[in-house]
């Protein structure tokens, strides 16, 4: 009878076409291998045990650095409820990823890997471990490709809520009620602090808390540090902290009568037929709000298009010395922190914050951060240049979602690869790089 039931279908449209399952031996993921192998390199497991506490006692089945990977890669992978890890548990990708222990017995189902994230990793010290696990991993990171110059870009972001979780509010300028993140980036792309806030605070609120923290680590460091932000975070208080600690910033100013009134001349349209090419115009001046303590430098931009009635005028508080111009150029590069935002949401679910409490959201993403900065490690330390500005999305589904069967012999596992995006020199590649990068001090 088993035998019977266990046969492989027969279609009628091809007879020479057979169709079976092979359940757990089977993978859809198996580019993940590679992710595990950079995990490897820098010592994320490592990082996992010195900042993470397991309050379960010493008879667990499941080892504390098996469940984080698991959530980590499983948000990596796309997936983005715990509700995939009753599958997840016995894919052979996710079986290899964690330690001997599951290769056999498989992962963490939904039960467990749940309540692991609403109560084990909720406590004090796991939810600040959180932080500094993902603080140290981008750290491991800067030691291998530093820069003198460290660039620090901060925005806020809407994270819509559906339901009645603790804090979540309405919010008038996005229109939804939701929570309210705080992020901060460097200009690779890695996101070095977050705090999540209710839906109706201020965009710059706890601006300090993230910021000043990470400008004195880059500066212990030997680091100068430059930060880019737009019109929420134009406070005097800010501009203050900045110059007390020798740090340029360019921060975009909101338009007023006072502004408009010192490049009035600019704002006159050019005589004669208008031009298809919008015409620009750049003026610096020094200006002193109601609440500054001092004048500062403004940059202004003025630009008139062709078929626009009025110019489209912008401001920008700065204390660099740099042209104009270039004053201009260095805060547009500001708008690639919204782009890492977007990833942050459709690549690893940075939104999908369906928990009740308030600190079990707050667990949830910074799990979807970690896995967000994986795998921005990866397309920053071991893609080939050809495809190094993909994005996330674009690597889970080209690269990540790559099939492979496993096969297990007596003394070994293979794993047999579909090619197709990930070829086997696109794979050897980047083993190769991951294979040079210098083993993390520590």
């Amino acid at each position: 009878m088993g035998e019977t039931q266990n046969r492989p279908f027969q279609l009628s449209f091809n007879s020479w076409l057979k169709v079976d399952f092979q359940g757990a031996r089977v993978t859809s993921d198996g580019g993940l291998l590679l992710v595990r192998e950079l995990d490897e390199r820098l010592g994320f497991g490592q990082l996992i045990e010195r900042n993470l506490t397991d309050a379960r006692g010493m008879n667990t089945q499941l080892p504390l650095t098996d469940l984080v990977r698991q959530s980590v890669y499983s948000r990596l992978a796309g997936y983005e409820d715990v509700n995939d890890a009753e599958r997840l548990a016995q894919d052979p990708a996710f079986r290899l990823i964690g330690s001997s222990k599951i290769w056999e017995r498989g992962g963490a189902l939904t039960s467990r890997l749940q309540s692991f994230e609403t109560e084990v990793l909720t406590q004090g010290k796991n939810l600040a471990g959180l932080a500094a696990l993902n603080r140290e991993l981008v750290g491991r990171a800067e030691a291998i490709d530093s820069c003198r110059r460290v660039v620090l870009d901060m925005d806020s972001t809407e994270i819509p809520v559906y339901g009645e979780q603790e804090q979540s509010a309405y919010n008038g300028h996005f229109e939804s009620t939701c929570y309210h993140p705080l992020l901060l980036f460097n200009r690779e792309g890695d996101c070095l602090a977050a705090k999540l806030r209710p839906g109706n605070v201020h965009s710059a609120e706890g601006w300090e808390e993230l910021l000043l923290p990470e400008i004195e680590g880059q500066q212990q460091h030997g680091k100068e540090v430059v930060f880019r932000a737009d019109a929420a975070f134009a406070k005097p208080e800010l501009y203050e902290a900045l110059e007390e600690r020798d740090v340029k910033y360019a921060i975009r100013l909101p338009a007023n009568d006072n502004l408009e009134r010192d490049i009035a001349e600019l704002l006159t349209r050019p005589v004669g037929r208008p031009s298809y090419k919008p015409v620009v115009w750049f003026k610096s001046f020094l200006y002193q709000a109601a609440r500054w303590k001092t004048a500062r430098r403004v940059v202004a931009k003025v630009e008139f298009h062709f078929g626009e009635l009025f110019p489209r005028v912008g401001f920008i508080v700065t204390n660099l010395g740099t042209p104009s111009r270039a004053v201009v150029r260095f805060y547009n590069q500001r708008g690639t922190a919204e782009q890492w935002i977007k990833e942050g949401k459709q690549a690893v679910k940075m939104t999908r914050l369906s928990c009740h409490r308030f600190r079990s959201n707050q667990v949830r993403l910074w799990l979807s951060l970690i896995a967000y900065n994986v795998g921005n490690l990866w397309r920053r330390l071991a893609l080939p240049t050809r495809i190094d500005s993909w994005s996330l999305t674009s690597l889970q589904q080209r690269l990540v979602k790559t099939g492979g069967r496993l096969i297990k012999h007596a003394r070994y596992y293979w794993l047999l690869l579909a090619e197709s995006h990930l070829t086997r020199q696109l794979f050897a590649g980047m083993l190769r790089k991951i294979a040079a990068l210098p083993a993390p001090a520590g």
